[in-house]
């Protein structure tokens, strides 16, 4: 069973099959860490963390994906579901990288639906 862990600005390493979402503030935007596997089991709670963050209406809501090492079309699913679930005035910002992250997004076409960057700093600079 995944656990859901939802860790403010935790930066260790992730066991394996272990899920966490922090949740930080950094240069006026909310930042979504995620960690682990975002699959039918944790892409609830990924929405139910943005869900939460957008609720605040920040200016920008970066979702971090830097970590995640497994995304599911459920965890694709999540993504297009905040970037909907956004209000007008709130940026939402995706950090996709690696193999893990980006390459599933590619390979179903989100890249022209969802706002990628490299990097968090990318992201929350908007370039």
């Amino acid at each position: 069973m995944t656990e859901h862990t939802h860790a403010e600005g935790s930066a260790t390493a992730v066991p394996f099959g272990e899920f966490r979402i922090g949740r930080t503030e950094q240069d006026g935007a909310v930042v979504v860490e995620v960690a682990g596997d975002v699959d039918t089991t944790t892409a609830p709670a990924l929405v139910q963390a943005a869900d939460e963050a957008l609720a605040q209406e920040p200016p920008v809501l970066v979702v971090d994906l830097s970590r995640v090492e497994f995304l599911a079309s459920p965890g694709l699913t999540a993504l297009l579901t905040i970037h909907r679930n956004a209000a007008t005035a709130t940026a939402v910002r995706i950090v996709a990288s690696g193999r893990a992250t980006l390459r599933p997004i590619q390979l179903t076409g989100l890249e022209d639906s969802l706002s990628l960057f490299p990097t968090r700093e990318a992201a929350l600079a908007g370039s």
